[in-house]
């Protein structure tokens, strides 16, 4: 939080400044001390240990759930003053400013679920009676989402101003923090439906499920990150053919991404188009180094080769279950909107929309990066070509998306290679991806 901007600070202080006053005008008449005792001890518990989400830089406190029992048995005051002890979280590299800041948006969320509870008819409904579940349910929901709801737009207001994020990506990321949020606070309508028949020891039979939901997410978290890097490790064995492709894959998966989320496309495929980036050239694995690495012209059997690496890609990753629909844009990426592309001259909409868009930063990147005979283009080069190639190699829909994303957030071009004094490379006069060089094939008009 060092450095905030005046805006940013301005921000904390009217949050903090609204929620003590809220707290200090409160009357906490008839409010059970005990139930807020014990409901403190489980938000602080929870709260230093929050649950990490398959989302950068998000985290979701499974404090949730003690924040909304206390709506329900304590009301809007006893929910503000439980939230404000997130001040005294155990999450030690919080500095103090971050405490009082969450403290505060906490005692503010939890105000505000406990007036929607109470306007839903929720107050008054005595937990362990018949039917208590069916009468507070709704009430229940509604609190719920008004406390996720403002806990996100309070974050995202800090985040904003403090320039830690753009409005672009908290809309992107909203839905699984907001999802992660609801889930947890469900547990909090079992704390309070158990508290009639066990008292305090609600709080204990829930730590149980609600630690082996923070472990599942865990799991779920750790696997991915090990499936990203058998990826990483199959692109590496790539480009370890051809040193001038280093970091390649890498810049294709961030390009393709930026043309997924440009077009609207939906969180789990935008992950699906990332994977397919990165593995796009993991073909070449099967293609011999010394045609991959030619200067001269290619005979037909080594250009072959090359126009079926796509498909030895396919064959490689194809076992590969959570890929699904990065298959087709491994195996399409090098198709044109004219038909003639490869590996099976596919044209138009016949493309799968995975491939039209590496298609488009594959050779965004190519153009963009230093090769063994030319030193990198300049972006507006590039871009030139981009334009020039649009509805008969590229499609027009994802090279404006592109281009789009590319004003909006820059592109930063590898630097130059330089070559380590011990290895020996060889240099190569084509470029498969680069559409201004064409292919030579032995004794037949350029191939491209």
């Amino acid at each position: 939080m060092r450095g905030l901007p005046l805006a940013a600070w301005a921000y904390v202080c009217g949050v903090v400044a609204l929620a003590t006053g809220l707290i200090a005008t409160s009357s906490f008449e008839g409010l059970n001390w005990p139930t807020l005792a014990v409901l403190a001890v489980l938000f602080l518990i929870c709260d230093s240990a929050p649950a990490l989400l398959n989302i950068e830089r998000a985290r979701v406190s499974l404090s949730f759930a003690a924040s909304l029992a206390s709506v329900v048995l304590l009301g809007p005051a006893g929910a503000a003053l439980l939230g404000f002890c997130a001040v005294v979280t155990g999450q030690r590299l919080f500095a103090p400013v971050k405490r009082l800041f969450n403290g505060a948006q906490f005692a503010l969320c939890g105000y505000a679920a406990g007036v929607v509870f109470n306007g839903l008819s929720g107050e008054g409904v005595e937990p362990g009676r018949a039917q208590w579940v069916e009468n507070v349910i709704g009430p229940f929901l509604g609190a719920l989402v008004t406390f996720v709801l403002v806990n996100l737009l309070l974050v995202a207001g800090i985040l904003l101003l403090s320039k830690q994020a753009t409005l672009r990506e908290l809309l992107r990321e909203s839905g699984g923090l907001a999802f992660g949020c609801l889930g947890y606070g469900m547990f909090g309508l079992l704390i309070a439906g158990l508290w009639k028949t066990v008292g305090p020891f609600a709080a204990v039979l829930v730590l149980l499920p609600l630690f082996l939901a923070r472990w599942a997410l865990e799991q779920t978290r750790a696997q991915q990150q090990a499936h990203a890097a058998t990826l990483a490790a199959l692109c590496q064995a790539v480009e370890t053919k051809d040193y001038y492709t280093r970091g390649h894959s890498e810049r294709v998966s961030r390009g393709s991404v930026m043309i997924a989320q440009e077009i609207g496309m939906r969180s789990d495929r935008v992950e699906a188009i990332r994977y397919a980036g990165m593995l796009h050239d993991v073909g070449k694995l099967g293609v011999p180094t010394k045609v991959l690495q030619k200067s001269g012209s290619l005979t037909e059997e080594e250009f072959a080769a090359i126009q079926l690496h796509p498909m030895r890609g396919l064959e490689i990753v194809r076992e590969i279950g959570f890929l699904d629909e990065a298959l087709a844009g491994i195996m399409h990426h090098h198709e044109k909107m004219n038909g003639r592309g490869y590996p099976m001259g596919l044209a138009g909409d016949e493309i799968p929309e995975f491939a039209r868009i590496i298609g488009v930063a594959d050779a965004f990147d190519s153009m963009t990066s230093t090769r063994s005979y030319r030193a990198a283009r300049t972006i507006e080069e590039a871009v030139a070509e981009l334009r020039k190639c649009a509805g008969d190699h590229f499609d027009q829909e994802m090279v404006d998306a592109f281009l789009c994303a590319l004003e909006r957030d820059g592109w930063e071009p590898p630097k130059p290679v330089v070559l380590p004094e011990d290895d020996v490379v060889e240099i190569t006069l084509q470029d498969h991806d680069d559409p201004t060089v064409p292919i030579r094939v032995a004794g037949d008009e350029v191939r491209r």
